[in-house]
């Protein structure tokens, strides 16, 4: 493992930049080592079940409070609200984001498709795509609003945070906790991917039940950074992310300062190529609940207010069944992005950097092309599905296209007619 990170999920970890910094007993001495200053970060209730409960104590050179008054900015392409447009129950599919022409950072290259839920309430997501050109200079950003996971598709992301240093790759994930402050530097000069900000209850591993003690994402492949921190003084811009809108405040100093830290409050990154993909051997096709990476509970037990969940390289082997995703519809909301390659369910049209939403009771599957080759395969034959890795967000709610995204030039009108080629099959007396 990289020496920069810690493994486990959830965990509680203890790590330090400089030795002795970290308090031998007590969470909050009278005086603590090297001058620094204590300072709790709680991302659940402070009474929340110990299985559940999520804080961190942080010795930081200057505590958090140190700043000046925040502003409102301008948001650009954040969109707070998810109402404004009366959502259609159309299968919608939006071609890649272009790379901007004059310089862009992280935070300035978002742009919400769709959410649902608010802020405020702690409830639902909302989805941004994100394509930058620069990194961010002398600025630093957090979301009070939720949890980010980030998904690259094009280009690495160097992401510092408060508590250490994230380097991300296509292929992998990160989650930055909501209140982490953060700052972005693109490596390969220009990167694209996906956003979703979570409202509502913390992202976690789910639970296996009949899979048994091992499959899907092992806590073992997620890794915490170690500790690391800058002693820089300047003018530098703090950027919040509050019930939906941006503000700016003035920082005398680099909020990246954090000496040591211990708890279980922290960001990770995964690496979906560890996925341990669980499939039939047998026939039948499985829900896509076999491919579920992380979860965001509700208050209703088995229905998640979000979840992620991927289709990565795998076989298929279950005979006399269509491989593919079949035709579906269902109470769930699906806003899919592809990673690399090709999607097995779609022939053309759904290519990286895209996405396409298929909320709630809208019928979706295979086009058809698909169909038929599927339908004509020799099934006695297992298949590899080798040149692939997509995603879904799913929820429970109905998720709103904003309106920017319904008039984005990237927005697919044709997307209906990849299903216009199937053909009537029926003959009443053929069984």
């Amino acid at each position: 493992m990289d020496h920069r990170y810690q493994s486990g999920f959830g965990n509680e970890f203890a790590t330090e930049a400089l030795r002795g910094a970290l308090p031998a007993q007590r969470n909050s001495p009278q005086k603590v080592a090297y001058g620094l200053y204590a300072e709790q970060l709680s991302g659940t209730a402070f009474t929340a079940p110990r299985s559940h409960n999520r804080r961190s104590w942080l010795y930081r050179i200057r505590p958090a409070a140190m700043h000046g008054n925040f502003t409102p900015m301008e948001a650009g392409r954040i969109v707070a609200r998810f109402d404004d447009l009366a959502p259609p129950p159309n299968q919608l599919r939006w071609s890649p984001l272009p790379m901007p022409t004059e310089p862009t950072d992280f935070i300035d290259g978002w742009v919400t498709m769709a959410g649902t839920g608010s802020a405020q309430a702690q409830t639902g997501c909302a989805i941004h795509l994100y394509a930058a050109n620069a990194d961010m200079v002398e600025r630093f950003f957090y979301s009070a609003d939720g949890e980010l996971l980030v998904v690259p598709q094009q280009g690495r992301l160097r992401i510092a945070t408060e508590l250490g240093v994230i380097d991300l790759a296509p292929q992998e994930i990160a989650v930055i906790p909501r209140g982490i402050r953060f700052q972005v530097s693109l490596p390969d000069g220009a990167a694209r991917g996906y956003l979703c900000e979570n409202f509502g209850a913390l992202l976690r591993l789910p639970d296996l039940g009949p899979i048994g003690s091992n499959g899907l994402a092992n806590p073992r492949d997620f890794l915490t950074p170690v500790a690391r921190y800058e002693d820089r003084e300047g003018d530098f811009t703090l950027v919040a992310k509050f019930c939906g809108r941006l503000w700016r405040a003035t920082l005398g100093h680099s909020p990246l300062d954090v000496v040591a830290w211990h708890g279980n409050y922290a960001p990770y990154k995964y690496d979906l190529r560890h996925f341990n993909t669980i499939g039939s051997i047998s026939y039948d096709h499985p829900d896509p609940s076999i491919f579920l990476v992380l979860q965001s509970p509700s208050d209703t037990p088995g229905v998640d207010t979000l979840d992620f969940v991927i289709f990565p390289p795998r076989w298929l082997v279950a005979e006399h069944s269509f491989r593919p995703p079949w035709f579906h519809r269902n109470v769930a909301s699906e806003f899919m992005g592809l990673i690399h390659g090709a999607y097995d369910a779609k022939a053309e049209g759904f290519v990286p950097g895209g996405a396409s939403l298929h909320n709630c009771m809208s019928g979706h599957g295979p086009d058809a092309a698909t169909f038929d080759k599927a339908s004509a395969a020799d099934t006695s034959v297992p298949d590899k599905v080798s040149d692939t890795m997509a995603f879904m967000f799913e929820t429970r709610h109905v998720i709103c296209p904003t309106a920017q995204a319904m008039a984005s030039p990237q927005l697919q009108g044709n997307y209906q007619a990849c299903w216009a080629g199937i053909q009537k099959h029926f003959r009443a007396d053929r069984p």
